[in-house]
C-alpha cells in the first residue's frame, strides 16, 4: 500500500510512488472509463508491468464499471477518454501505452459489473491477495541465510545457500 500521508508537503510523490511501486509483491489495478484521462495512471501503468516483467511482481485487475475488452483494445467510453489524452502526445508515448493497455486489459480480473455487492467484491480481492502473498516467498529476506522457505504442496522444504556480503 502506497501511504502518501508521509511524504513532506511540497515534495513530488513521483519518486516514492515510483518506489513504493517497486517494493510492492502486488499491484492492483483498478480501470475506471476515466482510468485513461491521466497520463500519471498510464506512465504508472508502465512502471508496474516494468515490475511485472522484470522483478515477477503480481499484477492483479479490477474492472470497475467497464469490461476489460474496452481497457484491452481502447473502446467505449475509455477509448475515448484514451484517445483524447493521447492527444499530442508522441507516437512512441501512445504506442507505449497501448500496449500496456492491451497487456493488463489481458489480465484475469474481477469485473464490478459481475457482482450483486461491493463489498463481496472487496472481501474476495482482499483473499485473493493474502493467498498470493502466503503463497510467494517474500524478497525481503532473498539474501539472509538460514530462512526457509516451504512448499505446502508438496511438504518440501529448501534452504537458501546464498551468502551475504
Amino acid at each position: 500500500m502506497f501511504d502518501d500521508q508521509g511524504i513532506e508537503r511540497g515534495h513530488t510523490i513521483a519518486p516514492a510512488l515510483t518506489q513504493a511501486i517497486r517494493e510492492s509483491r502486488i499491484s492492483i489495478v483498478v480501470f475506471t472509463k476515466n482510468y485513461a484521462s491521466s497520463s500519471w495512471c498510464l506512465d504508472e501503468l508502465l512502471g508496474i508491468l516494468k515490475c511485472r516483467e522484470e522483478i515477477g511482481q503480481i499484477v492483479m485487475t479490477i474492472f470497475y464499471g467497464i469490461d476489460s475488452s474496452d481497457v484491452r483494445k481502447h473502446t467505449g467510453d475509455f477509448g475515448k477518454v484514451f484517445k483524447e489524452t493521447c492527444r499530442g502526445k508522441t507516437e512512441e508515448e501512445k504506442q507505449r501505452w497501448s500496449q500496456a493497455l492491451t497487456d493488463v486489459g489481458n489480465i484475469a480480473g474481477e469485473h464490478f459489473l459481475n457482482w450483486d455487492k461491493e463489498s463481496e467484491m472487496i472481501e474476495k480481492t482482499a483473499r485473493d491477495v493474502s493467498n498470493k502473498l502466503n503463497a510467494t516467498v517474500s524478497r525481503d529476506f532473498e539474501d539472509m541465510v538460514g530462512i526457509e522457505a516451504h512448499d505446502t504442496r508438496y511438504g518440501i522444504t529448501y534452504q537458501r545457500k546464498k551468502i551475504r556480503n
